[in-house]
């Protein structure tokens, strides 16, 4: 983030957004500003809040798309959440703490996926030596003598002097070699795999992100792990292998503290549909009526956006530094209708223009993969060259 300054965050959306220059200008001071406090003195630190954006647009004029670009410059846990799927059972809608514990998973995977690339050169030898185990022939098996040339043994044969070490290790080395080629792929092997069934899936009915933290660690832990013996083709295997070795190398604690500490203070949650929430000036706020269950949403999304801890399995997790972008097409209610207090935490506006007849021919023709790039290289993969004209 250092090397990016707003202007060149704002290049880099150019290249897959078109137009809504305010709202892109906005999001890359917010995110500089992040950068910015990340070098103050904890003290001071500490004190700086992230500034809250609200984008108000028709439908598909880049709201969403805006935050997930930037997401993924930045390198930042992301997750999208509609507001409007607390409402949906009233004030039994889904818990508006997942959101936290949905962000905290993204980033645990965000953060092993890179550790992962760090460790996959050792990973990839260690998974080669194991998958020459398996295709290796027991010493004390009788051996093939059919090999036409004993100094270089291939992988269906074996020399004459069984107990040979010199002779195993030449066979292990064209193994590795063939294995790296791939001409052994679809020769299978006979390997053990482990797996546990996911505690998502046996207590799908309940709502495992409803279920105390605490209570959903201890139905993991107690589900045992399954060992099935597979016979697979050595591409598979070695897949397999690779991911075993990784998890073997991978330290989860070091992942899931760098995880935390990534949540809380470059965190990015995108809000969606929070015109839904609002409460239209006039609307009726009798018991039962929807406009209880929008002000219930609202206070219950208050303290999340203002900064509060919330319980995760992997630990507490701070809110009070996470950039809450929300979005709403604001076609029957204003920004004035949500709560004061929830308008008082995103004090930064921006409204996002209608597309015009020329920016759609630009978003065809302009981005990075614009839908008539796509389409011509989907074609391309046929032998039919496309092309548009204007």
């Amino acid at each position: 983030m250092q090397e990016l300054t707003p202007r060149q965050i704002v290049e880099a959306l150019d290249t897959h957004i078109i137009g809504q220059q305010d709202a892109k200008r906005a999001v890359a001071v917010a995110i500089r500003n992040r950068w910015r406090r990340q070098q103050l003195k904890a003290d001071i630190a500490a004190e700086v809040y992230p500034k809250n954006i609200i984008m108000a647009g028709p439908t598909g004029c880049g709201k969403t798309e805006i935050a997930r670009r930037l997401a993924k410059l930045t390198a930042a846990p992301f997750i999208k959440v509609e507001a409007s799927k607390f409402t949906e059972v009233g004030y039994h809608g889904r818990d508006v703490e997942s959101m936290i514990r949905d962000l905290l998973d993204h980033a645990i995977s965000l953060v092993r996926s890179e550790q992962a690339k760090i460790v996959n050169e050792k990973a990839e030898e260690a998974a080669l030596d194991r998958l020459v185990q398996l295709l290796l022939p027991a010493p004390t098996k009788p051996m093939p003598q059919h090999v036409e040339d004993p100094d270089h043994p291939s992988a269906e044969g074996w020399v004459a002097t069984e107990d040979s070490t010199e002779a195993r290790d030449r066979l292990k080395q064209r193994l590795r070699e063939q294995i790296k080629s791939g001409a052994l792929d679809d020769k299978e092997v006979e390997m053990n795999i482990t797996s546990r069934p996911q505690t998502s899936v046996l207590f799908a009915n309940m709502g495992l992100d409803q279920m105390d933290p605490s209570m959903s660690d201890m139905f993991q832990k107690l589900i045992p792990e399954q060992n099935k013996r597979k016979r697979l083709k050595v591409s598979d295997a070695r897949r397999i292998l690779i991911e075993q070795e990784t998890d073997k190398l991978l330290d989860e604690d070091k992942i899931i503290a760098e995880a935390v500490d990534r949540t809380q203070h470059a965190g990015i949650i995108f809000l969606d549909e929070i015109d839904k929430i609002a409460s239209p000036e006039g609307a009726g706020g009798g018991k039962g009526s929807p406009d209880v269950s929008r002000q219930g949403v609202q206070r219950v999304l208050l303290p999340i956006v203002e900064g509060s801890a919330v319980n995760t399995r992997h630990g507490i997790v701070h809110t009070d530094h996470i950039l809450f972008i929300a979005a709403g097409a604001f076609h029957f209610a204003k920004v004035s209708d949500l709560m004061p207090e929830l308008q008082g935490r995103f004090p930064i506006r921006v409204e996002l223009s209608p597309l015009t007849k020329e920016d759609f021919v630009r978003i065809l023709t302009e981005p990075k993969g614009a839908l008539t790039v796509q389409q011509a290289a989907l074609l391309g993969v046929e032998g039919l060259e496309v092309t548009f004209d204007p």
